[in-house]
């Protein structure tokens, strides 16, 4: 997400932030207009979800959701209440995570509400953080499908390692998979994956949505086939890369991706106690 539309996000979502008794708190129905949900009762879904989860996390959800009534005004200047909630930081947090992923303004919502400060650059780092671990699942998610194509056309788990290392090798400008391994220093014992950076792994994934694609396509059949697809798509991913100057074996390595999902869910424990309660 580029910087200057977490910028206008931001300040969009501190705008309709309020506090009281030093406890800051979002209203549901403005946060709804930011999310861009259309009508209240579907929004009111995805908030008895994140009420849910809370109670599942073995919170107490009326110290983070708290039903409240508001008048709006209805035409000639009539006015009627209205349902409403005051929610906690957690809360909208519990709220992002159970909204449509889709969204781009869910995913800032889930970097916005997840850290306890306002400060833009940590709230990038969050959202970095949820776009690395988006692009490694549907990474994992399409070499499971790959796997599953080859090991039906033929191919045995030895095959599909091969198959893979030669689309690496393709990808990374000759470097086989233990040599980028050696490059980032990454263990022979950890995926490669989780210690590259988003771009990588959203090249990685797109090379295998290609392959996945038109080997069903195709019906490719055996190692030989299917490998000369696999390489041809990572070569055409990398001479794109190449075309606006990136190289992807030149690129750092980004932190191990599970030391950084082990520090973030601290972080989420922690959040409930740090978003304070209502009504106290």
């Amino acid at each position: 997400m580029e910087k200057k539309v977490i910028t206008l996000y931001k300040k969009k979502f501190d705008d309709i932030r309020h506090e009281e008794n030093g406890v800051e708190f979002w209203y549901a129905r403005e946060l709804m207009e930011l999310l861009e949900y259309a009508q209240w009762r579907n929004f009111e879904k995805i908030i008895e979800k994140a009420k849910v989860s809370c109670d599942n996390n073995g919170i107490c959800v009326s110290d983070h959701f708290a039903d409240v009534s508001k008048m709006v005004e209805i035409g000639s200047k009539a006015r009627r209440p209205v349902d409403d909630y005051m929610l906690t930081r957690y809360a909208c947090y519990l709220i992002a995570e159970n909204g449509d992923p889709r969204k781009e303004q869910i995913a800032f919502a889930q970097g916005y509400f997840a850290v306890q400060t306002r400060k833009q650059e940590l709230i990038e780092e969050r959202i970095s953080y949820i776009e690395r671990t988006d692009a490694r699942i549907k990474l994992r998610e399409s070499e499971k499908r790959l796997s599953q194509n080859i090991y039906e056309r033929g191919v045995d788990e030895e095959g599909f390692a091969r198959i893979r290392s030669k689309g690496d090798q393709a990808l990374f400008g000759g470097f086989t998979t233990k040599e980028m391994k050696e490059r980032l220093g990454v263990k022979d014992s950890r995926p490669l994956a989780d210690f590259l950076p988003t771009l990588t792994i959203a090249a990685k994934n797109l090379a295998t949505e290609m392959t996945n694609y038109n080997v069903e396509e195709k019906d490719l059949q055996g190692e030989t086939d299917i490998t000369v697809e696999h390489v041809d798509n990572n070569s055409s991913v990398r001479e794109m890369l190449g075309q606006r100057g990136i190289k992807p074996e030149n690129l750092p390595p980004s932190e191990d991706i599970r030391k950084l999902e082990r520090r973030v869910k601290r972080e989420d424990k922690q959040l409930a106690e740090k978003a304070g309660k209502l009504h106290e």
